[in-house]
């Protein structure tokens, strides 16, 4: 256990050692598109150990001072299918955002959006031995939550605290210092596929960066995109990808649950490039400002030059009203959308006090996806753009950018993780989620 606490250190401080020389990048890994963004921070004094219940926690102020995307290769549903591929895209897209900053980057945060992601709730309880909650109370009653088996070739991205409670009084954020006899927390643990989280260590090593840490995409995604109410009352944020539509539930701004549908735009643009007997790359360009989810009158009259370069006179030359594109897109977005109506069934999200849904990703931009949306998945439902942060250009404002965005935001304000905290070696029960970190303890 002692090898795995000075990994799990060694790579906090050097995220934290990143920030306070001042630069460091993220790394938005995804189907359709890489996006890496350099950050550049205060400096040293920026880290307050009393801001939020771990050391890690933290506010910081940051601009972005370089920015790159480039179109994903290598890439399947969220995960690298072909390691050269996807290093050279990589590779690429770290040069061009350093080119753009000026500056060298040596340290990156990456996200991951695939890896079949599952959610598990956490529950401990320790006795208060001195009858007030201090550091080691809320580090024993973390390790005291007990971890199910969570499957092999699993392994754990996320661990975070959501609620304490010291006697009856639940809901406490920060319990240190509060007086009482029983301490309990609430603990969400999000898992990945081990061997794809593996993929993504080994391709940025091979970049020659140093990896400073990893998070979900969507949790990333909820970050940018959903406003402080919306965190506080609860509420669904929806990442429609090129490769997997991610979904984040959070409430008192944590994220309680998140899951993955394995559907994204890519497929929806195979659909138009077989309907319509068209290239990968015209049935994009269709998709991008052609398509549509809700038919009208006109739309039938309306016709689209389809183009080609097969060189055949007719075929080069077809053209297709705008309703039979609407006609080939409709039923795979329905397709998507109801995958994520059975994951927020199967979250109990119906039982959340408010039930706000927003769409966030390159696929919410397809026009009328919020009037569907809101009849598969509830009336609350709006588009949301991730949150302007200074010196992103206006090109990376769109909704595509909202998982690069909420990276950052999430590297400028750390929250606390179970391996943030200094934990006693008795503390641990037999069947504690230590048992969980063997890939961090393999891989920082």
């Amino acid at each position: 256990m002692r090898d795995l606490y000075r990994n799990q250190r060694a790579m906090r401080n050097m995220r934290r050692q990143a920030m306070q020389r001042g630069v460091i990048a993220v790394l938005d890994i995804g189907t359709s598109k890489i996006a890496c963004l350099v950050l550049q921070f205060d400096g040293p004094g920026q880290f307050r150990e009393t801001d939020g219940v771990g050391p890690m926690a933290g506010q910081s102020n940051f601009r972005v001072i370089g920015t790159a995307s480039t179109r994903s290769r290598g890439m399947r549903y969220g995960e690298i299918d072909n390691m050269a591929e996807a290093e050279r895209a990589v590779r690429t897209v770290i040069q061009s955002a350093q080119k753009v900053a000026g500056v060298r980057v040596d340290h990156i945060i990456a996200c991951i959006s695939g890896a079949r992601p599952a959610s598990y709730g956490l529950a401990g309880e320790i006795t208060l031995d001195g009858g007030k909650v201090n550091e080691e109370d809320v580090a024993s009653v973390l390790a005291a939550c007990e971890a199910p088996d969570f499957g092999r070739g699993r392994e754990v991205l996320h661990a975070q605290p959501v609620n304490f409670a010291v006697d009856n009084r639940s809901g406490l954020s920060d319990p240190r210092d509060h007086a009482g006899n029983r301490l309990a927390c609430d603990m969400h643990v999000l898992t990945i596929d081990g061997d794809a989280a593996g993929n993504l260590v080994h391709c940025i090593r091979r970049c020659d960066m140093e990896l400073a840490g990893v998070a979900s995409s969507s949790y990333a995604s909820g970050l940018a995109s959903l406003v402080e109410d919306e965190q506080e009352l609860g509420a669904a944020c929806v990442d429609l990808g090129g490769g997997t539509t991610g979904v984040s539930i959070f409430i008192k701004k944590h994220m309680i649950f998140a899951d993955a549908v394995r559907y994204g735009g890519d497929l929806i643009t195979q659909d138009i490039a077989k309907g319509l007997r068209v290239s990968h790359a015209v049935a994009e360009r269709l998709k991008t400002l052609h398509g549509g989810v809700e038919a009208t009158g006109r739309d039938d009259r309306e016709m689209i030059e389809l183009g080609g370069e097969t060189g055949d006179w007719d075929t080069d030359r077809r053209s297709v009203s705008r309703a039979d594109l609407i006609g080939i897109m409709r039923p795979r977005v329905e397709e998507i959308l109801e995958g994520v109506a059975g994951i927020l069934d199967a979250a109990g999200f119906d039982y959340m006090p408010s039930r706000q849904v927003v769409l966030t990703g390159g696929g919410s931009q397809i026009p009328g996806l919020d009037q569907l949306a809101s009849r598969i998945l509830g009336q609350n439902v709006r588009i949301g753009r991730p949150l302007r942060i200074q010196g992103l250009p206006h090109n990376a404002t769109a909704s595509a950018f909202s998982s690069a965005i909420g990276l950052a935001l999430l590297t400028a304000h750390p929250q606390d993780e179970w391996w943030d905290f200094e934990m006693p070696s008795e503390a641990y029960p037999a069947r504690s989620i230590r048992r969980a970190y063997r890939w961090f303890r393999n891989n920082w």
